[in-house]
């Protein structure tokens, strides 16, 4: 990963919006799409509807839309309506972009 402003920037909001208690649930709950032990891909990354997604955490309707559009702002979530429902989903090109945040830099290595 480069050092310029832009990644800085995108990781800080993406690393803002994960540092909200519901918002990381939200996220956990649409990282956990796939088996243990496997690779998620775009074309069979599950999506979950606005309302399954938000079953159980006793946050209101409005509370719910909120934390998952700043997870969209943020670049983490992917959101696409569907006639009454909107589905939610992570590809897992965001998740590599975080990831690489947290190896080692080439200059560690040395």
């Amino acid at each position: 990963m480069s050092n310029n402003k832009t990644d800085s920037t995108l990781l800080c909001e993406a690393f803002k919006a994960l540092s909200n208690p519901h918002r990381l649930t939200l996220f956990n709950r649409l990282m956990n799409c796939c088996t243990p032990g496997t690779k998620c891909i775009p074309a069979v990354a599950v999506r979950y509807c606005v309302g399954k997604l938000g079953e159980g955490l006793d946050i209101a309707p409005s509370t719910l839309s909120h934390h998952l559009k700043e997870l969209n702002r943020a670049g983490l979530v992917e959101m696409e309506r569907k006639g009454k429902n909107v589905e939610c989903w992570v590809e897992p090109a965001k998740i590599e972009r975080l990831s690489v945040f947290f190896q080692p830099s080439q200059s560690d290595n040395l």
